[in-house]
């Protein structure tokens, strides 16, 4: 389903996918929500990858208006939020294997294995 109020730089699929998962820090965030157990802010502040809040904030934003993720008031002073995919968002789950397995076969890179929740091979994934 697309999200009408956006206008696409281009009509081919993949130009549109990279527009919206295309940048250096969003599927990091899916990778954390699907297989982590990251669900807050603070948690996903604590990645590796050290991603800066107004970048995280942002990036949840835009997840959240594309129907990838929800989110939901935990506490109310102050309102904190736990974050959690949609269907639609843990349908990027084969994307993400595909990426893993690109990234430890040609760059040396971390190997994590989601339904046994352990790394297979050095790095973290």
């Amino acid at each position: 389903m697309q999200n009408t109020d956006h206008e696409f730089r281009s009509r081919c699929s993949i130009a549109r996918s990279l527009e919206l998962l295309g940048d250096r820090w969003t599927l990091l965030i899916v990778r954390d929500l699907m297989w982590h157990g990251k669900h807050t802010f603070q948690e996903l502040q604590t990645s590796e990858e050290r991603m800066p809040t107004n970048q995280l904030s942002q990036r949840l934003k835009r997840l959240i208006h594309w129907g990838l993720v929800t989110r939901e008031a935990y506490q109310d002073r102050p309102v904190r939020y736990r974050y959690e995919l949609t269907g639609k968002g843990r349908a990027l789950e084969p994307l993400l294997l595909q990426i893993m397995r690109w990234g430890h076969e040609n760059l040396d890179g971390g190997l994590y294995d989601p339904v046994q929740k352990t790394t297979v091979s050095a790095g973290r994934c």
